[in-house]
């Protein structure tokens, strides 16, 4: 039996439920190793490979989920600050919530990946995470779920309703755009050449009245574009201007790869995840963590950009 064609889509399962790509990562190799434990068991009569995997893969999931632990975004532990001079000290013993590499996956994965979603459901009781995810992102039927849960249609019907009002407030995540539609591809474009010209103005013309900051592992996070841009004027301040940008994408949203400058060029410093509605930047989600990097498979350091005399 070939487990293989299924490991990227069981990724991002484990991501939605764990919120880490890593432990996601780890897993689905525990799925994979007990799936080809037992497949003499296996009985295609009852049930797919596809809905065989994840039965086992929801159990590694819940299992892994029993230490209680979940990870927030800062913007889930409590108010906004208003001190953009704030000490920037990480907050170590947080298991924050981690992005998600598009890259490495088929575009076919992007479905339930919004970074304020997988946030949400990190509050669900396990269970009722897995039911959403189930039902809801990945379509399997009630009578599946029950099956992959060892519990009841009616029990699945009611674990779905608790978790959709759980995460009423949420919004609609498919509001948001995606990373190549060319009214988002605009916004982007304008984003990069305001932060590599570190233009703080035309960064927060760029983003909504109510536009969200965050950098874990610092559990600070800023609301509104006036402090955004204040406490960008702080960024240029601390680590200079001439920065480099790399775009990509992360859990089906646009990414930056910011890299500060530095003599011998630009070296990585951090990936932002924006948000972007309506035409304007709603949310910045910045990721200093290098384990977070290094899953992005992004180079260490860019070469030094050329003045406009020399290209």
């Amino acid at each position: 039996m070939d487990f293989e064609p299924y490991r990227g889509e069981l990724v991002a399962y484990c991501y939605r439920m764990v919120g880490s790509f890593h432990e996601a990562e780890d897993l689905v190799q525990e799925t994979m190793l007990r799936a080809w434990q037992a497949r003499a068991r296996y009985d295609g009569t009852r049930a797919s490979v596809r809905t065989w995997l994840y039965r086992i893969a929801t159990n590694v999931c819940l299992t892994a989920l029993e230490r209680g632990t979940r990870r927030p975004l800062p913007s889930g532990l409590g108010a906004p600050s208003d001190d953009v001079g704030a000490p920037l000290t990480p907050a170590l013993d947080i298991p924050w919530l981690q992005p998600f590499p598009d890259a490495r996956f088929d575009a076919e994965q992007r479905a339930g990946l919004r970074l304020a979603l997988v946030a949400a459901m990190q509050v669900l009781p396990p269970r009722q995470r897995a039911v959403l995810v189930l039902r809801e992102v990945l379509a399997f039927s009630a009578a599946e779920v029950a099956e992959q849960l060892g519990t009841t249609v009616p029990a699945v019907n009611s674990a779905l309703q608790r978790a959709r009002a759980t995460l009423a407030d949420v919004g609609d995540p498919h509001e948001v755009a995606e990373p190549d539609d060319p009214g988002v591809r605009a916004v982007v474009r304008q984003y990069v050449r305001a932060f590599e010209a570190a233009d703080v103005p035309a960064l927060v013309r760029l983003l909504t009245d109510q536009a969200v900051l965050e950098m874990p592992p610092v559990p600070l996070w800023y609301r509104g574009s006036r402090d955004y841009g204040l406490f960008m004027d702080r960024v240029f301040a601390m680590w200079g201007t001439g920065w480099s940008v790399r775009q990509l994408t992360a859990n089906g949203q646009p990414a930056l790869a910011a890299y500060v400058p530095e003599t011998r060029g630009g070296r990585l410093h951090t990936l932002q995840v924006l948000t972007v509605t309506g035409g304007r930047v709603a949310r910045n989600v910045v990721f200093t963590d290098p384990r977070v990097l290094g899953a992005f498979g992004l180079p260490e350091r860019m070469p030094p950009q050329k003045s406009p005399a020399q290209r």
